[in-house]
């Protein structure tokens, strides 16, 4: 098994993508502190405790994990998350950042509660956990974070500045982290997951489509297993993402074009020359909908 004798913190590890990888890491041998505090989809409380049935499951297979339900966007409940697995199991080797909530809006119809929750959970929460984590990661000499991102950070998706800036900041955090961490036998990457959960259940649920079976949130787990693996200790500061039943790799924004000009420009010599030089390579915005789904507006 790939995690055998490790220690993993998954967070918003109740349901959906999370869960999956709970329980894959499981699978693979790892200890597994199970991270959720059962709320909706916009952060509100619910009074369930998924991650209580995560364990439970783990538990039935002859696996180890514990359950925590402090919130990662609170800086000092996520210092307790880290402190569990300490307490349970010795030590530290994986966190996988996967918490979220989303509270989608277009930019003039999104308040300021809206923006501030999002970010809370998916940034901050991602540099809460990190921040307490990497430190014993480093006592220990080893170490493995994985940062789920999203395409709607990457490329953009409409009603989401709330997630998308969240989403593209733990892309840029996770390239700082690599650089900072990977001498001490950390590798920090991150990964845009794809599958129909309660996030995006509802694109089906307008079309009355029905979800393929690659939309499988599980097949983003074994991906995430292996990078949170010794056998990826070469792997370092990459984005990662799924296409169905495809892994794929995202290049970071990259110069493709110039134009040069001796001794520079001027606006108007830019606007003469753009369109034959750069505007040849400009790069398309959005994700691909899912078949038959069409954005409101």
């Amino acid at each position: 098994m790939l995690l055998q004798n490790r220690v993993a913190i998954v967070t918003g590890a109740g349901r959906g993508i999370g869960r999956e990888i709970a329980l894959c890491l499981a699978g693979e041998g790892a200890k597994v502190v199970v991270n959720d505090i059962g709320v909706s989809l916009q952060g509100d409380a619910t009074g369930e405790d998924p991650a209580t049935e995560v364990v439970k499951l783990i538990e039935d297979a002859g696996g180890q994990a514990v359950p925590v339900h402090d919130s990662v966007s609170d800086f000092d409940g996520a210092a307790r998350i880290v402190a569990a697995a300490v307490d349970a199991f010795g030590q530290v080797d994986i966190v996988v950042n996967n918490a979220g909530i989303v509270r989608d809006r277009t930019l003039v119809k999104m308040d300021e509660a809206d923006y501030d929750a999002v970010v809370a959970v998916h940034q901050k929460g991602t540099f809460n956990m990190v921040r307490h984590a990497a430190p014993l990661m480093k006592d220990a000499g080893y170490g493995r974070i994985v940062n789920l991102t999203s395409s709607a950070g990457l490329r953009g998706n409409f009603g989401q500045t709330n997630y998308g800036a969240a989403k593209a900041a733990i892309m840029g955090m996770t390239f700082v982290w690599a650089l900072e961490l990977g001498k001490h036998g950390i590798t920090v990457n991150a990964v845009a997951p794809s599958g129909v959960t309660r996030m995006t259940q509802s694109l089906y649920d307008r079309t009355g489509n029905e979800a393929p079976p690659d939309a499988d949130p599980k097949h983003n787990a074994p991906l995430i297993a292996f990078l949170a693996s010794e056998r990826a200790g070469y792997v370092n500061g990459q984005i990662l993402g799924r296409t169905g039943y495809s892994y794929t790799l995202f290049q970071t924004p990259r110069q493709v074009a110039s134009m040069y000009n001796d001794g520079g420009w001027t606006p108007q010599e830019v606007a003469d020359n753009f369109e034959i030089t750069l505007g040849q390579h400009l790069q398309p915005v959005g994700m691909p909908a899912p078949l038959g789904q069409k954005f409101e507006k």
